[in-house]
């Protein structure tokens, strides 16, 4: 093993010790019982205190993006013509803002640059504060505008597999006695500024198992830090029986893995053994430092590098279909730098970690021990309990590159 990827796995192993203290928050917290309740435990609101320290630690550090060890890689980000309207996008956040009563919008509208974009986190209701208006304490109209700016915003399949996750939270309220942490509805929306054309501006939906992140600055977008995942990933009852979400996903990861070499698996292949918590880049990890590890592309096929791509794609395609199309050209550019690193097995019913790195993409697919999904064994990595997160390394998460260059030349 060379020093980059023994200084990769050591990065990995902090990472992995700092989610598995969460997940131990997590579990402690359930174990409690608590939460369908009206009333806090003294220990739930130590876990509650707890994970307010873990965010505040991390926005008192200034933001720098996810980087390796080499420091961050300027110049990838320039602003530039897209060709890709975003005018539905600033329309329906129009519309959606209008709806709003001034009290609704204090609490929902942001400043561009407000630190409110980092606060965010994959932890439920019960324990976290949410900002913004969640669908839950919308009236009718309210609800129609706010999903007419997330169709507006994100492809058909980014539309469905959002509604998909939702059902899922409903599931797992259902599964846990009717806790009031989760539900289809608990999730919230901000906008950061002032929708416009021209004028940088974005919004956040943030709840469990759902965060997506939106800058707009003229024709361009980041949607990135984005998180999704679900918990059962497949409902097998109640009133969403059957609802199935991130499942090509994680088939086509195993394909491709399948389709490499006995060679090119060893290259791949960070640990044969899958742990509780793989993930690195999930909430308060905005500056992490991660570095490149597994088989480059530059080791693959023709056919196998069509693969990655396609594997890729799957993640962005959930973006408005003119925009992914940009972002897959930005993906493409960088290809002979992008890596793919493995944890787990290859059997058809393995459960697994998938990373996929360049300078201007990473992506996280990840299996996890339960949480809420009762019944399952505890601490054992299942296919029920899925994490993704798609980030945008070299300092463009939120948009914060293209958003400093911006300001740089037009200060406000």
């Amino acid at each position: 093993m060379n020093l980059k990827l023994r200084t990769a796995g050591r990065s990995s192993l902090i990472a992995n010790c700092i989610n598995c203290v969460l997940s131990v928050l997590v579990a402690c917290l359930f174990s409690t019982s608590v939460l369908a309740q009206t009333d806090y435990s003294d220990k739930t609101l130590a876990v509650k205190r707890r994970f307010a320290d873990i965010e505040n630690t991390a926005l008192a550090n200034p933001f720098v993006g996810v980087t390796t060890e080499s420091g961050k890689q300027a110049g990838l980000f320039p602003i530039r013509a897209t060709g890709v309207s975003t005018q539905p996008v600033v329309e329906a956040a129009n519309s959606f803002l209008s709806t709003l009563t001034q009290a609704q919008k204090i609490k929902t509208q942001f400043a561009v640059d407000d630190p409110e974009w980092r606060k965010w986190s994959n932890i439920d209701n019960g324990i976290y504060v949410r900002q913004g208006i969640s669908f839950e304490e919308m009236e009718d109209g309210q609800k129609t505008a706010a999903w007419n700016l997330l169709r507006a915003s994100l492809s058909a399949d980014g539309l469905k597999l959002s509604r998909n996750i939702m059902k899922t939270d409903q599931t797992l309220k259902e599964l846990n006695n009717d806790d009031l942490s989760y539900g289809e509805e608990k999730y919230f929306l901000t906008v950061m500024g002032i929708p416009s054309e021209n004028q940088p501006w974005g919004w956040q939906l943030d709840g469990h198992h759902l965060i997506i992140n939106y800058f707009v600055l003229g024709d361009q977008v980041v949607v990135t830090p984005m998180f999704l995942g679900a918990e059962p990933a497949v409902a097998n009852s109640g009133k969403y029986a059957g609802n199935a979400v991130l499942q090509e996903e994680q088939n086509q990861g195993l394909i491709f893995f399948q389709s490499l070499n006995d060679r090119q698996r060893s290259m791949a292949t960070l640990e044969a053994k899958k742990s509780p918590v793989d993930i690195n880049a999930e909430a308060w990890k905005d500056n992490l430092v991660l570095n490149y590890a597994g088989i480059g592309a530059q080791q693959l096929s023709s056919g196998q590098r069509d693969q990655l791509v396609g594997l890729i794609e799957l993640f962005v395609r959930n973006i408005r279909d003119e925009h992914a199309r940009v972002r897959m050209q930005e993906v493409l550019e960088h290809l002979d730098d992008t890596h793919f690193a493995w944890v787990g097995g290859l059997s058809d019913d393995a459960v697994f970690y998938f990373r996929i790195h360049s300078p201007v993409i990473l992506i996280e697919f990840d299996h996890q021990r339960p949480v809420g999904n009762v019944g399952l064994t505890p601490g054992v990595p299942t296919r029920q309990h899925v994490h993704v997160v798609v980030r945008t390394p070299n300092g463009n998460d939120y948009g914060k590159d293209l958003l400093r260059q911006h300001l740089e030349t037009r200060p406000h």
